[in-house]
C-alpha cells in the first residue's frame, strides 16, 4: 500500500472544512502507486482522492501539474481536476506534506488489457499529445535520458538486485549515450502511462491520471513507454502482436509520426526499459523496510530491454 505519511483525523477534518465538499465519512489508503501517499476520501459530498506528495515529487513542481491538468481538461481530455478550496487554493499542507484533493473519476485500471482497450489507450495518448502541442509551459524531465547515469549511481551496487546487472547497465548507458536522438518532436508528455494510470469502463478511456512524471521530452518516447507497459506479458518475456498493433493503430488515428520518429522507436524503447529498470532497482534497494508499499520487481523491464534490443525490434511497432 502506498502510504508513507498518515493523516490524523483532526487534521483531515480541518482540511476538508476548507472545501465545499461536505464532511468526512471515511479515508482509506490506496494500494496503487509508489511515489506518494494516496487515500480514497469519502465525504458527504462525494468521493475524492487525497494525495500527499513524497519522495520524487517536488512541492515546487505542483503548480505546473495543476496548470497542466487545467489545460488538458479545457481540451476535453479525461483528466482529474485538482479541487480548489473556497479561497481558490489547490495545493494544501497536511501532516507536514504538500497535498491536493483531486476529483475521483469512474473506471478501473486494467491488469490484462485487450487489443480493443490497447487501441483506446493509444488513441487517448494521441489526443493528449495533440492537446499539448501548443502548450507553452515546460518542465525538465528528471527521469529523462541525461539523468539515467545519476540514477544508476544513486542506486548503488545493482548486482544486489540481479547478478550481472551492473555491467549490463553500464554497457547499455554507453550504447544509448552514443546514439540518443536529437530534434524529434517534443512537448510535455505524461511519461508514465502504464495501465494503472488509465481508467476504463469497457473499451472506453474514462481517465488519464497520475501526471507526476509529466515533463518535456520526445512525444515518441511517451509512446514507447506506453507500448512497453501495455503490450507485454507481466514478466516482460512476451510481446502480444495483437495488442501492440492495436496500440499503434490507436495512436496513428490521432498522430502521424515522422519517419525519424518511426526509425527511433526501438532505440527509445530501449531507453524507456532502462529508465524503469533503474528506478525500480533503486527502489528495490532503498525503500524502507517499514514503508507500506510493495516494491516492484525490476526484472520484467530487463526482459523488455532485451526484446527491444533484438534485430527485429522495429516489427513490434508495426500497425499491421
Amino acid at each position: 500500500m502506498a502510504v508513507y505519511t498518515h493523516v490524523e483525523p483532526d487534521d483531515l477534518a480541518a482540511l476538508v472544512s476548507r472545501y465545499d465538499i461536505g464532511t468526512v465519512v471515511s479515508c482509506k489508503g490506496i494500494a496503487e502507486g509508489v511515489e506518494n501517499s494516496n487515500f480514497l476520501l469519502e465525504t458527504t459530498g462525494g468521493r475524492f482522492i487525497l494525495t500527499l506528495y513524497e519522495k520524487r515529487v517536488s512541492e515546487g513542481d505542483l503548480p505546473f501539474f495543476v496548470d497542466l491538468l487545467d489545460h488538458l481538461a479545457r481540451a476535453d481530455c479525461p483528466v482529474p481536476a485538482m479541487i480548489r478550496d473556497r479561497s481558490g487554493i489547490a495545493i494544501q499542507q497536511v501532516s507536514g506534506r504538500a497535498a491536493c484533493v483531486i476529483q475521483f473519476l469512474p473506471g478501473i485500471s486494467l491488469t490484462h488489457p485487450t487489443p480493443e482497450q490497447c487501441e483506446a489507450a493509444g488513441s487517448a495518448l494521441g489526443r493528449m499529445h495533440r492537446a499539448l502541442e501548443g502548450y507553452a509551459d515546460a518542465r525538465e524531465n528528471s527521469m529523462g535520458h541525461r539523468h539515467w547515469r545519476g540514477i544508476a549511481e544513486a542506486a548503488g551496487d545493482l548486482d544486489r538486485v540481479l547478478p550481472g546487472l551492473q555491467r549490463l547497465v553500464d554497457d547499455e548507458l554507453a550504447w544509448l549515450d552514443a546514439r540518443w536522438p536529437v530534434g524529434l518532436p517534443a512537448h510535455v508528455i505524461h511519461a508514465d502511462l502504464f495501465p494503472d494510470n488509465v481508467l476504463m469502463l469497457g473499451n472506453r478511456v474514462t481517465g488519464l491520471i497520475d501526471f507526476y512524471f509529466a515533463a518535456s521530452d520526445f512525444r515518441a518516447y511517451d509512446l514507447v513507454i506506453t507500448h512497453a507497459s501495455w503490450v507485454f506479458s507481466a514478466d516482460g518475456q512476451h510481446c502480444d502482436p495483437a495488442r501492440a498493433q492495436a496500440l499503434m493503430r490507436g495512436y496513428a488515428s490521432e498522430i502521424a509520426l515522422s519517419e525519424a520518429e518511426i526509425a527511433a522507436l526501438p532505440l527509445l524503447a530501449r531507453g524507456a526499459s532502462l529508465r524503469f529498470l533503474l528506478t525500480r532497482a533503486h527502489d528495490w534497494i532503498h525503500t524502507p523496510a517499514d514503508a507500506l508499499v510493495t516494491r516492484k520487481d525490476p526484472s520484467p523491464f530487463l526482459a523488455r530491454l532485451r526484446r527491444y534490443s533484438a534485430d527485429d525490434a522495429a516489427n513490434l511497432f508495426a500497425i499491421a
